[in-house]
């Protein structure tokens, strides 16, 4: 079968180590299927998985991404969970949770094998590309709004970093759900696009808000770890699940955090549950992924270049 897949490790300049081409069919163990994919978006991990990251040398080859909607065994439309072993479902009592690819082969390909648990209906309110784009970026915002920073109707929440998938997750989920939804980023088109996606304003990258917020959605890091913390009201809530530029902040702002009895949240992914609830929320409010650019399996490259340069604004999808 076609599939994009990792074929060596580059940190540097992770796209040459993508390859594109022929791969076995899988065959699905015990308590597995096999699902025919039909659309799959691409996520920040596939690139460091390319680097390396969660990804080792004795795994190779491996096909790539997380994310997928597709046709099951007995016809049904469905949409993946990409947390392999969070339940035991299919795997071994003793084996870590992980997401797709890093121990299994991914769904950028024309069939994917997960455990049986991990399967879900897609609601017929969805397409496929819609549906593939929820199970990672998607799932991981609504996790971090609504699970992790707690927040409700009325409250304020800043995300930084306009335009990448968990951002811009969180912006469209936010105000679908009654929340003053602030936004950052260095592009005034981003920022354009922010607000009409339904952020009450959207600011330069670093700008003081006008107002302090409830939570901040923090996937950038180091670059804007300082500012979210200076925005937080007192009491408030940092939601971290990425750092995509950096691990290391210059300032950690640790007085403010004391003194302020302010509370940072790591956040990964989200469970099953989530992702019904999301899938739910989706098809009854109406509310859709944000698709930058749908791209064919074959050009799958294209996409990966385009993730690499973050010159999109919401999710690169890939269909079979």
């Amino acid at each position: 079968m076609f599939a994009a897949y990792a074929a060596r490790i580059d940190r540097d300049q992770p796209l040459n180590g993508l390859e594109l081409g022929e791969r076995p069919a899988p065959v699905a163990p015990p308590g597995w299927t096999t699902v025919n994919v039909k659309a799959a978006s691409l996520n920040h991990h596939d690139l460091w998985s390319l680097r390396g990251v969660g990804l080792g040398e004795e795994a190779l080859p491996m096909i790539l991404g997380c994310d997928a909607a597709g046709i099951d065994q007995d016809g049904n439309e469905v949409v993946l969970h990409s947390v392999i072993g969070q339940s035991g479902h299919g795997v071994g009592p003793d084996e870590p949770r992980s997401i797709l690819t890093e121990r299994y082969q991914g769904t950028f390909a024309e069939q994917v094998t997960v455990p049986a648990w991990n399967v879900l209906p897609k609601p017929k309110e969805l397409s496929f590309a819609e549906a593939a784009c929820l199970p990672t970026a998607w799932l991981t915002a609504y996790r971090m709004l609504f699970t992790n920073a707690g927040v409700r109707p009325g409250d304020s929440v800043l995300v930084q970093g306009a335009g990448g998938g968990v951002a811009t997750a969180a912006i469209v989920l936010g105000a679908a759900a009654g929340l003053r939804v602030f936004a950052t980023s260095r592009s005034e088109d981003k920022r354009k696009r922010a607000v009409e996606l339904g952020a009450e304003a959207a600011l330069p990258t670093g700008e003081r808000l006008p107002q302090r917020v409830d939570a901040v959605i923090e996937t950038v890091g180091a670059a804007t770890w300082s500012h979210s913390v200076k925005s937080l009201k007192p009491g408030g809530t940092l939601v971290i699940s990425g750092a995509t530029s950096g691990f290391n902040p210059e300032r950690t702002e640790l007085n403010r955090i004391f003194f302020l009895e302010l509370k940072v949240v790591g956040s990964t992914m989200g469970s099953k549950d989530e992702l019904a609830s999301l899938l739910n929320f989706c098809a009854a409010k109406g509310v859709r992924p944000v698709i930058d650019t749908t791209l064919p399996l074959d050009r799958a490259r294209e996409g990966f270049a385009k993730l690499a340069e973050g010159e999109m604004f919401g999710k690169v999808v890939l269909t079979v």
